[in-house]
Formats: C-alpha cells, structure tokens, sequence
C-alpha cells in the first residue's frame, strides 16, 4: 500500500493558492486531513512572517510545506530548521512557477551575453497591493535572467509601478507594473539582441490559455513553444520547484529605499 500524504492548508492559502483543487488532482495518495487528525503536508500563505509560521509547522511534525506566493524575508532560520528534521519546503511563486518561464530559460540564458535590453510588464487586477506585484514580477524576471544589477525604484503608485535595473552584461531592464482591470493579468518579457531575441507571455495560473515563448535569431528565423498549467493546478503546481529564487531582504530594501 502506497504512503498517504494528507494536507492542510490555511484560510489564506486557500484563497490565493486554490489548494483544495490542487490536491484533488494530484494521486488518491494525497487528501484533504481528517478533523482532529494532524495533516503530514501544510500549505501556508506567504504574507509577512510566513517563514515564522513554517518553522511552527516544522516543529508540529509535518514531513513537507508548501509555501503560497512568499514575500521577501530572511530564510536563514528556515532553512536550519528544514535541513535538521528532513522538512522539504517548497515555494509556489505566482508566475516565477510556471512551465512556460521553466522553458524560457534556456532560450533566455543563451543569448543573454548579446542581450541589448529586458522590457517586462506585469498586470494584475486594480487594487492589488503593489508592492506585492513587484514581489512577484521579480522573482519571474530572476528566474529566466538570474541575478539583476542596479536595481532602482522609480516610481510607485495605486496604478502601479516603474523599476530600472542593469543584466549581468550591462544591458538595461525596464519593469512596469500596471494595475488595471482593462488588461488580462499575466507577466510579459521583450528581450532584445543584435540579431533579434526571445519574447515571453505568462498569464495567470489558471488562464486557460498557454504560456508561450517565441525566440527571433539571424536572419529572422523563429520558434515558438507553448506551455500549459494542469487545469485544475493552483499557482505553480504544474511546476513546482523548490530552487525557485526567494528575492533577499537586500534587494527588496533597496527598491523600497
């Protein structure tokens, strides 16, 4: 008989992580917990503080977290307390989960060294906190790029946001974000190069469309490839990965400066 793996989940992870529907979709090995019953898998919220309530759940006996959209904090404490009792925890990033930016990786990474500029937006719904938008937009933009340079915050609003920033190379970064309800939610990468570049389009989790990466070389030869979420897959269940970067506090306080 197979192991059984039961999960719990926060009120707010439900609600930003849809963990119900993931868990119906995965193998009948895992299931919601029984009343009363201590669950072997959490799932929690990533607002503030959430790596304080993960070591709680680590110290209450569960073998695996699963952390919903985290905020920048210092994971030092975690990660100690994870390594000594053999917790994995596991973060679900809004977009930087995706399969589509797990597949842009190497066409990014490849002509990055001839990169000549990065301009990326991402939308999401008006009202939604902005700095937990430009949370969320970074963490996609290091995930294709790797580590950003120079990183400057220019402008921040209730509409939105403007950050500049430098590649490794020295090629400038743009990042806007726009909150309105007049365009779909999603993340958008123009990588531009002396011989063309990589265009990449991440809707939301659970848009029905697909994430789509289209890459221009010489000549104007170009490809594309499309990536799908599971249907029924919260934010970045299709591709959960536990080396997707967490932005450190460094970072997140310079932009906030």
């Amino acid at each position: 008989m197979s192991t059984q793996y039961t999960v719990t989940a926060t009120p707010q992870a439900e609600e930003s992580g849809s963990v119900a529907l993931a868990v119906a979709s995965l193998p009948a090995s895992f299931g919601p917990v029984a009343a009363g019953e201590a669950a072997r898998i959490s799932a929690i919220d990533g607002a503030a503080g959430w790596t304080t309530e993960a070591i709680k759940a680590i110290d209450g006996g569960v073998s695996g977290i699963v952390v919903v959209n985290p905020v920048p904090e210092n994971t030092a404490a975690l990660l100690d307390a994870a390594e000594a009792s053999g917790v994995a925890v596991v973060l679900d990033q809004r977009w930087a989960s995706s399969p589509g930016l797990a597949g842009a990786e190497d066409a990014v990474r490849t002509v990055a060294g001839r990169a000549a500029m990065l301009d990326t937006v991402a939308t999401a719904a008006a009202g939604t906190d902005p700095e937990r938008l430009l949370t969320e937009h970074l963490a996609a933009v290091v995930r294709v790029t790797g580590q950003l340079d120079a990183l400057r915050l220019l402008r921040r609003g209730a509409h939105g946001y403007a950050v500049s920033g430098r590649l490794a190379n020295g090629a400038p970064v743009s990042l806007q974000g726009v909150l309105s309800n007049s365009r779909a939610a999603g993340v958008d990468f123009r990588l531009y190069t002396d011989a063309g570049g990589v265009s990449i389009a991440v809707p939301e989790p659970l848009a029905a469309w697909p994430a789509e990466v289209r890459a221009t070389g010489q000549q104007g030869k170009s490809s594309c490839q499309r990536f799908t979420n599971p249907p029924t897959a919260p934010p970045g269940a299709g591709s959960r990965n536990t080396s997707t970067p967490v932005l450190s506090p460094p970072i997140w306080l310079a932009l906030r400066g």
